[in-house]
This record gives C-alpha cells, structure tokens and sequence, in this order.
C-alpha cells in the first residue's frame, strides 16, 4: 500500500482528469468538485466478507418481500401489526400510484446500497437502508482502475478479489427483468451530481446512456431514439427520482421525465431499475421495523444489527428520546444525504427545547440513535497521517438470485470532529479491498 501511498497525488490527478468529480446543485447553483480520494485502502478478510455477504443478503431479500407485501394485496405485516400503517403510508416515499402494479420478475429493489459502520469492537452495524437510486459505485471502481496502472505490482502481490465485475452485474440484473428490448440507463443530463456515473456504468454494462429527450412512449412502448430510427426499450436503469419520472403522473413541471412512461410500467412493457415506490422501504422510520422484516417474511435471526434506534411515535421511546436527548443522535426522516441529522451533545440549551418541541409536535417526522463511536480510518491529509471516520456503502444486486458485489464505497470525513462522511458534505473516499 506504500507505493499506492507515493502515487496519490498523481492517482487523484487522473481522476480529475477522468472527470471523477462530484457536483453539488445548492442555492441555484451548481458546483463541481474534486471526489477526494485517499490511496490507504480500507482491508476487509474473506471471514469477515461472508458474515457481511450473508447478512446484507438476508437484509435486502426481507426488503423487497416487505415491498412485494405492501404494493401487492396482501398487506399482511400491517394486518398483523409488525408495522403501524401510519408508517406505511404517511411515508414520503409511497407512492399510491404503484399500488397492484408488481413489477417484471416481482422485484422492487435491484440495486440496494446499504450503509454500515464499524465499530471500535470490530462489529458491523446498519445505518441506513437506500432503494431507490444510490450512488457511488463507479468511484471504487475508476480508483481501482487507476491504482493498478500506477502500481501493478501491488495487485499481482496482494490477494485481492476483483471487483471488475459490477458492469457485468448490473447487466445481469437489467437483462433479468428486460420485457423485449434495449437496456437504458436514463440519466438527467450533465449537470446531475453522479453524471459521471451514469457515463461510466452505462459503458461498462453496454447499455445505451439516454436523456429524457432521447426517449418517447408510443402506444404503450417505450422507444429509444437515435438518428439510425427508433428501438424498443425493455429496461430502464434510471437515475432519476420518482416526483421527476414522469410528469403526467407526479411533478407536472418536471423538465426529465418521460411522459407516460408510467403507464408503460404498469403495463408490464418495460422494467424500472431501481422500481418506482421503493422510498417507502428505506423511510427512516421504517428502518427501525427491518430486524422485524426479517423475522417475519424469512423466519430468521438479523445477522447485521441497526443502531440502536428509538420511534418517538411510541410513547415509550418518546419519553426516553426527550429524557436523554442530548446523549442522542436525532434524524429527520425527510432529509437525505447527511441533511437533517442533529447531534443533541452540539445544541444549546435552547436549541434542545426546540427540537423537544418539534418531536411532540410530530413525532412521526422523526427518529432518535444512540451514538455509535463507529472505526476511523487511516487516512494521507497533507502529508500526514491521520485517522477519520469512515462508513461503508454495500451494493447488493437482485436478479435471479440476490448477490453482494466483493468491493463497495469507503467514505470518509475530512473534519476530525465529524461523523458525517457524505460526499454532499465535503467528505472523501477510499477503495475497499476484499481478500481471498
């Protein structure tokens, strides 16, 4: 790793000049910058892989049969009280409009990034389910691309499993539940923070990269359009939010979605990647109910624990949050990216009485965590040494059968105070090696 070390100005250089940048749309505009990438890979043994294969499997399997359960007709987690409707359906992220219209192939969630924590003890635990379009896994792949042209020997030396393979993953998963045609990934346009992404992913799976304007729907098809004539499309890996998919059904003013694409969703003639609703299964507040998921459609133990997470909904969590709010971490359900979380050790006395408002007010809105000392990293900062917190996004893919990609998103933070690692707020990255 010391010669990875010595290369990692002229590593980050070649990213930059890849165009391996994160932008960042705020206050009407849009900034792009450097995604930093740190060269001291995080190390993860072959014992320790397949604990976490096992787990992140058994946790997205149970994922999408809660999917399968809540826009299907059954409802039956609900009838049985494991989860509260309000939780259902007062989530931002559920949508009416996919209720009795299952999916190609009954899968909801195809690609799932799942983010987790280490703590000082060595113990895995999730943060945060994410199933409607994560991002990140082009960035552990270009860095790996670049690391093994400035030190080759350092691959060939080193028992590392290759993580070249997730293009031919992800179109595993696309042409699994294709309906006849063309597999596209639907990408907003260069000024979308992850477009270097879409490029990327789109090349290594052999899809073609379509903007909205290069899509159409007729008679109930969905048709990609280039200057040699019109082809169908059968799967469509978007990347693109559900309240901007389709303006005749959600945002009217939405300037990249497809018309009707939804009604040819419905239909059964086209695939969504990832499917239209999944917000609902990865609501902050639902996450607390995923150790229950797993219990109750696979009849087995969690492998991965949450954080230890309370529901101010409950009366009893409620008084214990307001009790100990300072010593907890407190989460808007609403928010994503590293927005809307509140360390209540870093508020005034005043700022607390707020929050303690707000929570009667709407305890709904939000969620409350114990604080996890979660593993820092070792990390280069200026020539130095350092360590920083680190978190670790899994991409677990569903097709036929449900697999982990051997690699991942190591983010890190660059302020030695923080726990927040998102690219969003200034943080970096690393490779994850797996060993053989």
């Amino acid at each position: 790793m010391d010669e990875l070390i010595k290369h990692a100005g002229q590593i980050n250089q070649q990213l930059s000049r890849y165009g391996v940048k994160f932008g960042i749309y705020k206050n009407g505009r849009f900034n792009e910058r450097l995604f930093p990438f740190d060269a001291i890979s995080r190390v993860v043994s072959a014992e320790e892989w397949r604990r976490l294969e096992k787990g992140l499997i058994q946790r997205v399997d149970a994922l999408n049969a809660f999917l399968e359960d809540i826009y299907g007709s059954k409802k039956s987690i609900i009838k049985d009280n494991v989860v509260p409707e309000e939780f259902v359906y007062l989530a931002s992220g559920y949508l009416p409009e996919c209720e009795g219209y299952p999916p190609p192939k009954g899968i909801y969630s195809h690609i799932s990034g799942i983010d987790l924590v280490q703590d000082k003890n060595g113990d895995w635990f999730v943060l945060e389910d994410n199933l409607r379009i994560p991002s990140g896994a082009s960035y552990p792949l270009i860095a790996r691309e670049m690391c093994r042209k400035c030190s080759p020997e350092t691959f060939r030396k080193k028992k590392i499993v290759d993580n070249r393979n997730y293009g031919a993953l992800l179109r595993e998963v696309m042409g699994f539940v294709n309906t006849g045609g063309a597999n596209v990934i639907l990408t907003p346009g260069r000024y979308n923070a992850a477009y270097f992404e879409h490029s990327l992913l789109a090349e290594m799976s052999q899809a073609i990269l379509a903007e909205v304007g290069d899509l159409v729907v007729e008679e109930n098809i969905l048709y990609y359009r280039s200057y040699d004539g019109k082809q169908r499309v059968g799967s469509v890996y978007r990347r693109i939010s559900d309240e901007f998919i389709d303006p005749l059904y959600f945002k009217r003013e939405s300037l990249i979605g497809v018309p009707n694409i939804m009604s040819v969703y419905r239909s059964g003639n086209v695939a969504m990647v990832n499917a239209p609703g999944n917000g609902v299964a990865d609501d902050k507040g639902i996450y607390y109910f995923v150790p229950k998921m797993i219990k109750y459609y696979l009849n087995e133990d969690p492998i991965l624990l949450n954080a230890p997470t309370y529901l101010p909904f409950y009366e009893g969590d409620r008084k214990f949050v307001l009790e100990n709010i300072e010593n907890l971490v407190i989460k808007d359900v609403a928010e994503a990216g590293g927005y809307g979380v509140v360390f209540g050790n870093s508020l005034p006395k005043e700022k607390l009485a707020e929050l303690k408002e707000k929570i009667l007010e709407n305890p709904r809105r939000f969620i409350a965590q114990e604080v996890i000392d979660f593993k820092g990293l070792p990390l280069m900062l200026d020539g130095k040494r350092v360590e920083r917190k680190a978190d670790f996004r899994a991409y677990v893919l569903t097709a036929g059968q449900t697999k982990v990609w051997p690699s991942g998103l190591t983010r890190f933070s660059t302020d030695p105070a923080s726990f927040i690692v998102n690219s969003s707020q200034g943080g970096g990255f690393k490779d994850t090696w797996v060993l053989c």
